[in-house]
């Protein structure tokens, strides 16, 4: 019998390097090539067999809700197969002060479920990844916590948490956006980075939010991370190691983005663009959901706005205007 998975989505971000694209929307909510940034993370869910799946929303979260409830009904009836969006208890006076807080404060989902693994995840990112076999690694390695991380250039990765791993990719030290980054031994010119996704056995997960509640702690990377690297077996997953079905031999390997300003924004659409995307949108295999209907164009007028506007940019005219 497989696993028990229960992934909690960290959708609440008020993605303000994304405006005007977040003036209405949260960021988990604003389109990407036909669909929502959102998609991309409950999509590898789902082609991965997990499907209890809750999304802790916060941020103008209208057209996230919306959407989820249009296009994301997974068995009805059925109450380990489901998406649904979780918001603060407005009426409590409660908001979620962080990603840590955002999971303490559902705590209840979890003891109600008692699922084997915690998959606490982000719902900003444009990636393929089978989930399931980033857990055999977690059951493979008996980490408690497992951080799933990618490489990317040294001058960027200052804007991540940087990792540092010892033997048989058990991580020693965890730096949430560092000044100076430490090079990734084999090659000075990158770091090895987390992508903010994160599997966690469910004991370390409530002690590790107990502990942060006493110590007044809201957030995983600049918090609970750092501190369970020096208490318990946390282990770093390279997502290059990870192999996914449909896979063209034209796209880049391990493909990931943060979409976290509109430069990233701009660059990811020209990612996925023409015959021979680093990213391909319409991988049958292991495919995006929901599927795009035949009159919506790839590229919507974001795209086509974002552009002008990053050129503008570039050239120092500052006196466009985009409509969120």
């Amino acid at each position: 019998m497989s696993e028990r998975i229960l992934a909690m989505i960290l959708a609440g971000g008020e993605g303000s390097r994304l405006h005007p694209l977040t003036f209405n929307h949260a960021k988990p909510s604003i389109v990407f090539g036909g669909y929502r940034l959102v998609d991309f993370v409950l999509s590898n869910l789902v082609n991965s067999g997990i499907e209890s799946i809750y999304l802790l929303a916060q941020y103008k979260p209208e057209s996230l809700i919306e959407h989820i409830h249009a296009n994301w009904t997974l068995a009805p009836g059925n109450e380990e197969c489901f998406v649904s969006v979780v918001v603060p208890r407005y009426e409590e006076g409660q908001y979620f002060c962080g990603t840590a807080d955002a999971v303490y404060q559902n705590l209840e989902l979890i003891e109600q479920h008692d699922p084997d693994l915690v998959a606490v995840f982000a719902a900003d990112q444009v990636y393929r990844m089978d989930v399931r076999q980033m857990a055999a690694y977690h059951r493979e390695c008996n980490a408690e916590v497992t951080v799933a991380t990618t490489r990317v250039a040294l001058e960027q990765a200052k804007a991540f948490g940087v990792i540092v791993t010892e033997g048989q990719g058990r991580i020693g030290n965890f730096q949430e956006k560092p000044e100076c980054p430490v090079p990734i031994a084999f090659n000075s010119a990158r770091a090895c980075v987390s992508t903010g996704n994160y599997l966690f056995t469910p004991e370390v997960l409530v002690d590790s939010l107990d502990q942060a509640l006493r110590h007044g702690e809201t957030d995983f990377g600049k918090h609970l991370l750092p501190r369970l690297v020096d208490s318990h077996r946390v282990y770093a997953y390279d997502l290059a190691e990870n192999k996914v079905p449909g896979v063209r031999p034209y796209e880049e390997e391990a493909y990931w983005r943060d979409i976290g300003t509109l430069e990233a924004y701009v660059d990811a659409l020209q990612d996925v663009d023409g015959n021979m995307p680093r990213f391909n949108l319409h991988n049958s295999s292991w495919p995006i959901m929901p599927a795009l209907s035949a009159q919506r164009p790839l590229f919507d007028a974001h795209y086509a706005q974002l552009v002008v506007a990053h050129k503008r940019r570039a050239a120092g005219d500052f006196s466009y205007t985009i409509v969120g």
